[in-house]
């Protein structure tokens, strides 16, 4: 009889083990049976065009969503439209460890600045008791030129070495949250009026974002049972950052502008909003995770027995891309991120082992499109870029004559070849829509430089096997070997803040 570990322990395998096996698998065939893996990669190629095609029709329908949200005054809007959104408050968490004043002042100045009543925030600035230096340096920066800005600041610092917690952000989150509700409690507000967002430290938010957030909350029938995400740009120092971070950081954006149009698989990422009841309904972010800001989706999702869902919101927040001081260092940086993005595999396991609890109180349906949203996303991002660009084309090299002679192996890379070059509109439309999202551009740098902004996508290709797909597969196969991955803080350097509102 296999005990509760053993079995979540299979639950933690099975990812990794499906995407060694297809690799493996490949290749062997590729040798003792080359003309079945050129069928199966025609097929492959032609499912994958297909994705390209659904990608293209959903980045352009939120384009023109995300353009024409941006133009309407939502302060005017709410103020005329609703009758009771002065009965709202913001809780704004911020998590701090190690990051510089200038990153810190810039987030909280784009929540002084935003356009809604400044009495209706309270800020909360989570720092972290293991470098109580530096975040104690913070609070007096944060008290200093901040005071006055909002209702209240609230300092909270993350005790090190609690028992049966991960150090990071989802940690740091659970202890501030719990600290926070009690003054919440004290104040006697209700938690339905209160909207939680939660920032990373860099976020820079469009001015109109709580407007926004606030009128959707308010015109929303199921409110508390959402969660809010914007779009998000890592364009503040945009300029300052090697092409490869760029273009890594523009496919982040509009892969998620294509889930804010689909919606149906649409899940918290990074920067999002909630509501403060269903925080509470969910325990709180969970204290012993990697992938947070994904979590805390699913565990609203198991709290309300799948009566939970996430609404896309076109507006942009601005971040930070992984730069550092030099070019080496800077690549480290996103090989680390991508694969603690990856580490988002663990909600595979999580999600079998919980909705296997849940029995019959949510629909066999949900519970198997979630698990395939989870699964099928993170094989896609370990195999793809390999089986398309490498993988695929080793039968064609390793075929015996008698196979070379076949009028398929003949046509096959024709074939191959023009199906790669319907799906490079994807890339030609990432390419063209990057553009009118790039910052301002500073004056120290010449015109010329928006035409290498277009040439830096020939990296593309390149890119997302060496800094995507091998992070995405060193992710999962850790959790396969029960290594699991703790929380690393992505270092973000800035020459200056270059970010102008989008």
């Amino acid at each position: 009889m296999l005990t509760d570990y053993q079995k979540y322990r299979i639950y933690e395998i099975l990812p990794g083990l499906s995407i060694w096996l297809t690799l493996i698998l490949s290749i062997i065939i590729s040798f003792i049976k080359p003309m079945w893996m050129i069928y199966f990669i025609i097929v492959f190629d032609i499912y994958w065009v297909l994705k390209v095609v659904n990608f293209v029709f959903y980045l352009i329908i939120s384009w023109k969503r995300f353009r024409n949200v941006k133009k309407i005054d939502w302060e005017d809007k709410m103020r005329h439209d609703l009758t009771d959104w002065d009965k709202k408050m913001h809780v704004v968490f911020l998590t701090v460890y190690n990051e510089d004043w200038s990153v810190v002042k810039a987030a909280l100045q784009s929540v002084c600045d935003a356009a809604y009543q400044r009495d209706r925030f309270v800020v909360v600035i989570a720092g972290e008791e293991r470098n109580e230096e530096h975040c104690r340096k913070i609070f007096q920066n944060v008290k200093k030129e901040f005071d006055n800005c909002f209702f209240k600041i609230k300092f909270t610092l993350h005790p090190q070495n609690l028992p049966d917690e991960i150090p990071g952000k989802g940690s740091n989150l659970n202890y501030s949250e719990k600290q926070i509700k009690k003054y919440i409690d004290r104040m006697d507000w209700s938690y339905d009026d209160i909207i939680v967002t939660i920032f990373d430290i860099d976020t820079v938010c469009h001015r109109q974002y709580f407007s926004y957030l606030t009128y959707l909350y308010c015109t929303n029938p199921k409110a508390t049972r959402t969660s809010y995400q914007p779009i998000a740009l890592y364009n503040n120092n945009m300029w300052d950052s090697p092409a490869v971070l760029r273009i890594m950081a523009f496919g982040t954006t509009f892969w998620m502008m294509t889930s804010l149009a689909r919606q149906d698989a649409l899940v918290t990422f990074s920067s999002h909003s909630m509501s403060f009841r269903a925080l509470v309904d969910a325990g709180f972010h969970e204290k012993r995770i990697v992938s947070e800001d994904s979590r805390i989706f699913y565990q609203c999702l198991l709290a309300y027995n799948g009566d939970y869902k996430v609404a896309p919101m076109y507006i942009p927040v601005s971040m930070d891309t992984v730069r550092d001081d030099n070019w080496w260092k800077s690549l480290k940086n996103l090989y680390k991120q991508q694969r603690r993005w990856a580490w988002g595999v663990e909600h595979v396991p999580y999600l079998f082992w919980n909705f296997k609890k849940k029995g019959k109180l949510i629909p066999w349906w949900k519970k198997a499109k979630w698990i395939f949203i989870e699964w099928e996303g993170k094989w896609s991002w370990c195999l793809v870029a390999l089986l398309i660009t490498i993988v695929g084309r080793l039968p064609l090299e390793v075929a015996p004559e008698q196979v070379t002679q076949s009028a398929l192996f003949f046509n096959a890379p024709h074939l191959l070849e023009t199906l790669m070059i319907m799906a490079m509109s994807g890339l030609l439309l990432s390419a063209l829509l990057s553009i009118p999202l790039l910052p301002k551009r500073p004056k120290s740098y010449p015109r010329h430089k928006y035409v290498i902004m277009l040439l830096q996508w020939v990296l593309l290709p390149i890119s997302l096997i060496l800094l995507s797909a091998i992070p995405a597969i060193d992710a999962v196969t850790h959790l396969m070997f029960g290594k699991y991955l703790g929380f690393n803080i992505s270092q973000k350097k800035r020459k200056e803040l270059i970010m102008d509102s989008q």
